[in-house]
């Protein structure tokens, strides 16, 4: 069976992981985790899909692409994407879906797009054909995510 195709995730270092969406996927055989600020050179970037929300829709066609997601807080995560390498391309996920985090602070540009990061690599997967299974197993809000965002299959 060939390797999966990468995702790479950049966890900011100030990430409270008792909060972190995304524990429980750093053994995951398509996930790379780096911590931010980056002690280490990132691999080549080109072909690489960073999610964002002022990018193109995210499509099938971009299936043989790698992933890129940034975990932190809204805050710290437009610095990071500044500080990314190019070249890489720039994706969003639909406009539709909501997210079930009970998020308390208000920095996203655009709260109502704004995606818990499990939430958006699941619809990230979801959308490239990738397999799902056991993403959500350890996000808390799993259920009201599925349920709010049913009838809006990506």
């Amino acid at each position: 069976m060939p390797s999966p195709i990468p995702t790479i995730i950049i966890r900011h270092k100030k990430e409270n992981l008792k909060k972190c969406s995304l524990r429980g996927l750093e053994q995951r055989d398509d996930c790379i985790f780096y911590t931010y600020p980056l002690k280490v050179a990132l691999p080549s970037l080109e072909s690489t899909l960073v999610l964002a929300l002022d990018a193109e829709p995210l499509t099938a066609a971009d299936a043989g692409k790698s992933l890129l997601l940034i975990d932190a807080t809204w805050r710290f995560s437009e610095k990071m994407l500044k500080n990314l390498p190019p070249p890489f391309l720039k994706r969003s996920l639909p406009p539709f879906f909501r997210t079930a985090y009970p998020r308390k602070q208000t920095d996203c540009i655009d709260p109502d797009r704004g995606l818990a990061s499990i939430e958006a690599l699941f619809l990230a997967y979801t959308i490239l054909g990738r397999d799902t299974r056991g993403l959500l197993d350890n996000y808390h809000w799993k259920e009201q995510f599925l349920m709010i965002n049913d009838a809006k299959n990506p």
